[in-house]
């Protein structure tokens, strides 16, 4: 134990407050006070819940047991907690050591994951003196900074590229420049959806050669189902989450993968459109699925999808640039995941 330093359960340095706004009944209503969700702010109403800055937890659904702070005169949706330091204890100091613990660990319920407070608050946590809670916050804080910057340089970058798609080629809506309309099945070498991987012989597929993709997230850091020592596809293409809340978003893939079920590939003829082109045009151009209360995207339906082809060396010129900004964002990220690594060890120093 470092000298001046104390073990306090959770529960003696901070209280937990509940709220009682559900989304449903804020709809339509304006003001000058935010309200945050799981996902962050919602929208704005005419009254706020605590008038001082204050800890934030998800206690239900979706993210259960992040933490976040607040500002004051804001509010929460009922999914969440508020946590409130008592006296002598700093709010910084009390969020870090908070995340420290993993509040997630606590979840029960299987369909609505749930944590609670009287459980969580029995975790025995190191407390040192206010002096060195603020040396602690200084530190950390500074960290955090350092990434969030860092990251917003990467959301800069995304942005530059998507202006100097605008700028080359035009509104993909609109298409002012009159570039010529085609169907995707049109410009493709080959359109497939993803199958399953066979659970019989699912050991055999579990090699670690090439990765199995989760169909459902659709995102650029998307999770793996596993991987498997066949490819299904090895040429540069474009995947489509065929089905979930990012239904219809593009991803460029241009490693060897196995697609699984309700991902759709899109193989596309390089001699009239490049990939990075097709990917930022579908970034814009949005797809949407079909279908009553789970809305799915389909081959058939994706084949049909318009896109409009400018001549092919003017996409080459595009892709260039596009290759000198992802450069630029893989040091970032690099940087990101030294500057996360020292955190989380910064972290583990003065909380475990």
């Amino acid at each position: 134990m470092r000298e001046g330093w104390e073990i306090k359960r959770v529960k003696e340095i901070c209280d937990k407050a509940s709220s009682n706004i559900a989304q449903k009944e804020i709809v339509g209503k304006t003001g000058d006070y935010p309200v945050y969700g799981a996902s962050g702010y919602v929208q704005n109403i005419d009254f706020f819940h605590r008038d001082k800055p204050y800890i934030g937890v998800v206690k239900d659904g979706s993210g259960v047991g992040r933490v976040n702070t607040y500002p004051a005169k804001t509010s929460l949706l009922g999914t969440l907690q508020y946590i409130i330091p008592k006296d002598g204890y700093l709010l910084g100091y009390v969020a870090y050591l908070l995340k420290s613990l993993n509040l997630s660990k606590f979840a029960t319920g299987a369909a609505i994951p749930h944590i609670y407070f009287k459980e969580y608050g029995e975790c025995k946590v190191p407390v040192p003196p206010v002096q060195e809670q603020e040396k602690i916050v200084a530190e950390l804080d500074c960290l955090t900074g350092i990434i969030e910057k860092k990251k917003q340089q990467l959301k800069e970058l995304d942005n530059l590229a998507q202006s100097i798609f605008y700028d080359m080629f035009g509104d993909p809506i609109t298409n002012e420049k009159g570039w010529e309309i085609k169907k995707i099945a049109e410009v493709s070498c080959r359109l497939f959806a993803g199958g399953d991987v066979p659970k019989s012989s699912f050991s055999s597929y579990y090699s670690k050669e090439y990765p199995i993709p989760i169909f459902s997230n659709g995102l650029e850091n998307d999770g793996l189902y596993g991987y498997t020592s066949k490819a299904r596809e090895d040429r540069e293409c474009i995947t489509f989450a065929g089905r979930g809340v990012n239904i219809g978003t593009p991803i460029l893939r241009n490693t060897p993968f196995f697609p699984i079920i309700r991902l759709n590939v899109v193989v596309p003829d390089v001699s009239q459109i490049m990939p990075v082109f097709m990917l930022y045009y579908f970034r814009i151009a949005k797809i949407t699925g079909n279908g009553g209360a789970i809305p799915q995207l389909t081959i058939p339906m994706l084949s049909i999808q318009p896109l409009f082809i400018p001549p092919i060396d003017l996409q080459n010129t595009f892709a260039q640039k596009i290759e000198a900004i992802e450069k630029q964002k893989e040091l970032i990220k690099k940087s990101i995941q030294e500057t996360e690594t020292l955190f989380n060890s910064r972290m583990d120093y003065w909380f475990n």
